[in-house]
């Protein structure tokens, strides 16, 4: 059976980070796909000295880089069995893919949400607009879909044919929802695995700001009641 295993980074301005996140990612994992979202810093040549694929893309927003990650894939004669995505901040700790992965290989799930727990939580990681937010749009998802969904976490694992199927069109914020959303509509079936969280190291370009905050929950919301009254 083809274990092949392809990480995506959507990464803008992560200099400090960057290289940390690749280097914890273990060795079970053939490529790892950094896609520099417009960076000004030293984000591309420090992914590509740690020894990932460095793409780029110009259009601003966390959808847009997973796209250029995945049409990179596409294009590739050889197609993975497993796609992983995973922040380039540091947040997460890259040692538990194999974790994230452990549900797709082992029991044959289409698709796992690194699920952000309280318990595993460093003290600040989070914003409370953060942590609102997730609870808000995981519990609008159980209301009208039954889901059982915690968190719209960002580091996640999915069968690549499965994610294929998706069409997955967000070019943004809503990247992560649409993702759960179509994943419900299409009967997927999925498993949250609890993961560890830190401090990210530098400033968030969504949670840090009022703006982002703001612009991220009318998209998620958006997507919600979308499906919902589809």
């Amino acid at each position: 059976m083809n274990q092949l295993i392809k990480v995506i980074i959507p990464a803008y301005n992560e200099q400090d980070s960057i290289a940390n996140v690749i280097k914890d990612i273990p060795s079970v994992v053939d490529e790892i796909i950094v896609v520099s979202n417009n960076s000004t810093d030293n984000t591309e040549i420090n992914a590509k000295n740690a020894g990932a694929t460095v793409l780029l893309e110009n259009r601003k927003g966390y959808g847009y880089a997973c796209l250029k990650g995945m049409e990179y894939i596409a294009n590739q004669t050889k197609k993975p069995r497993v796609v992983v995505f995973l922040d380039g901040d540091y947040s997460d700790y890259p040692e538990q893919l194999t974790e994230v992965i452990a549900p797709i290989i082992n029991d044959n799930i289409d698709f796992v949400i690194g699920s952000r727990v309280k318990r595993l939580r460093e003290q600040g990681s989070m914003t409370p607009q953060q942590i609102f937010g997730n609870w808000l749009a995981t519990f609008l998802m159980k209301l009208f879909f039954g889901a059982n969904f915690t968190d719209l976490g960002p580091f996640r694992a999915i069968k690549y044919e499965k994610l294929l199927n998706l069409n997955m069109e967000d070019k943004t914020y809503g990247w992560t929802v649409e993702m759960q959303l179509k994943a419900l509509k299409q009967k997927l079936t999925y498993v949250e695995v609890p993961m560890k969280y830190r401090n990210r190291i530098g400033i968030s370009k969504v949670s840090g700001t009022v703006k982002g905050s703001i612009l991220a929950g009318f998209k998620i919301l958006g997507w919600i009641f979308k499906y919902s009254f589809k």
